[in-house]
């Protein structure tokens, strides 16, 4: 009995290390009966060259357990927030009635995409042999699933009191400006798994996540939203995570053979100038949809880009990566990119499902303050023509159907930075047949990949074939309304006024959205509401 007690005793406990990898990698098995190129296919064809999948680092070791526990704890407090917020009528504490804008495009937008990273790192970590990277997919692809769910669950409450938030995953797929996000992660979810997480991992959660989280985080916070506050919170550890991995990735495939590196470089251009076009829609609500502001989107992109990606690109200079090719373009539209996109959403207003508006003059003397070499020169004279056009009752709606990016997806309205008075256009022919650019950067992605990107799903182009109609609809009817089948078809219903803007400086833009306006620009029916 002594002998066995000694016995026990003297085992040696195992370390921290060796019990993760106990839980963990040693889970995994190679194949016996099928060879393991056969059951892993894609983690070889896009070139990448994998020596040792056991020098992958697992930076946060977390074993099932551990998360569960940590992810449980953070649900709790979450929602026990938003339960208080919805029982304290929080929507009342909200600066105006126009910063719900933001939420729709958030909840239209944005977590679909969440939902979309979840299905991406399930097939990315079924695509990896290394155990390593399938668990940390894994993991991920159980973060961005809870993400959406807290996001679609943080802003019900909303859609109770406000309309537009009614129908999100199918507008997600159908509406003109969401083909912007929606193409964004449809291509990096039909790469292979290093592209796929390349593109996400690092181009997106590494080098770009906080142009959209901080912004629209302390935008909520600015004015009065401290639901959406919350759930930023909760998604932040789950964010610093992403980050890790997507850094940790790109170190990994370096180390493994020189012959990766010019593959890396190539996905880092095009990731990095695909996820900046995409971010065009939070600068625009940085700059234009908050009522009160944290920051410029020129103040944003150097703190969050030129610094600290700067600093990120000087660190992996050691393995040969270079900065992204174009970020000396993004550095100059810096300056314009917000104001012109806000140009295209006042033109298409009619067919978007959010509000447009002029800025007041204090807000324009925000701008002029933040933009002092661009907006007075360049885009205040052409908001204030726009603003007398309103206040004679000609407030301009632009009924035709513009250009699109064939890779941005988004309307051809930027400018060439040496003169921002005229639309940069670049085109590629291929087969026969003449495609569209918005950029050199988006024409360099498309010369890349032709095959694919030949076959975009533009929403014009939809429009113009008749496939964005509801079954059955007849164009040649007598009187065919061909914008009001189209919004019927992406479940926009501008015909119901349920109130909810009522009394808010937003009434005005709600009533020229719905074609009813009688009231001149920058008037509304009485003075914001004020917190419950």
């Amino acid at each position: 009995m002594n002998q066995n007690n000694n016995t026990a005793s003297s085992a040696r406990r195992l370390g921290i290390k060796e019990k993760y990898a106990l839980m963990t990698r040693s889970l995994g098995w190679d194949t016996t009966y099928q060879s393991m190129d056969d059951v892993f296919p894609f983690d070889q064809f896009e070139g990448i060259k994998i020596h040792d999948w056991d020098k992958w680092e697992d930076p946060f070791r977390l074993t099932m357990d551990a998360y569960w526990k940590f992810q449980g704890e953070k649900e709790k407090k979450l929602y026990a927030i938003i339960d208080a917020f919805a029982q304290n009528n929080g929507q009342f504490n909200i600066t105006d009635a126009r910063y719900v804008n933001t939420l729709k495009l958030f909840l239209t937008g944005v977590s679909p995409l969440e939902y979309a990273a979840h299905r991406g790192y399930a097939m990315a970590g079924r695509s990896l042999r290394g155990v390593g990277a399938r668990i940390a997919s894994q993991m991920q692809s159980i973060d961005e699933l809870r993400h959406a769910q807290t996001q679609v669950h943080t802003i019900s409450h909303y859609n109770k009191y406000f309309n537009g938030l009614h129908d999100f995953h199918h507008m997600h797929d159908r509406l003109w400006y969401l083909s912007v996000p929606k193409s964004y992660f449809d291509d990096a979810m039909t790469a292979g798994p290093f592209e796929f997480i390349t593109a996400i991992s690092f181009s997106f959660e590494y080098v770009l996540t906080n142009l959209l989280f901080m912004p629209f985080m302390s935008g909520a916070a600015y004015n009065g939203d401290m639901a959406t506050v919350t759930f930023g919170f909760s998604a932040q550890s789950d964010e610093s995570r992403h980050m890790t991995l997507g850094l940790e990735v790109v170190k990994f495939m370096l180390e493994q053979d020189p012959d990766n590196l010019p593959i890396i470089q190539k996905w880092v251009d095009k990731w990095f100038w695909r996820g900046y076009r995409l971010l065009t829609l939070v600068g625009m609500m940085m700059d234009y949809m908050l009522p009160k502001r944290v920051m410029s989107w020129a103040e944003a992109w150097e703190m969050y880009f030129e610094k600290n990606g700067g600093a990120l690109f000087q660190d992996l200079a050691r393995y040969g990566v270079k900065v992204p090719k174009y970020a000396d373009v993004a550095k100059l539209e810096k300056e314009h990119i917000t104001h012109q996109a806000w140009g295209i959403f006042y033109n298409y207003t009619q067919a978007a499902g959010i509000h447009t508006w002029i800025p007041n003059d204090e807000e324009m003397d925000w701008l002029a303050a933040k933009y002092p070499n661009t907006f007075n020169q360049y885009y205040r004279p052409r908001l204030e023509h726009l603003r007398e056009q309103e206040k004679a009752g000609k407030r301009w709606v632009n009924n035709s159907l513009p250009m699109l990016c064939q890779i941005c997806q988004i309307p051809m309205a930027f400018t060439e930075m040496d003169n921002p008075t005229k639309i940069a256009a670049r085109e590629s022919t291929y087969h026969g047949m003449k495609f569209h650019f918005c950029s050199d950067g988006c024409k360099d992605v498309f010369d890349g990949e032709p095959e694919k990107f030949q076959q975009a799903w533009l929403p014009v182009h939809q429009i113009y074939q008749g496939n964005c109609f509801r079954e059955g609809t007849d164009p040649t009817q007598p009187g065919f309304d061909p914008l009001a089948e189209v919004l019927a078809w992406y479940h926009l219903d501008t015909s119901a006024d349920t109130g909810e803007y009522n009394t808010s400086p937003d009434r005005a833009n709600w009533e020229r959205w719905t074609g009813r306006s009688h009231l001149p620009a920058g008037e509304s029916p009485a003075a914001p509401a004020k917190a419950a």
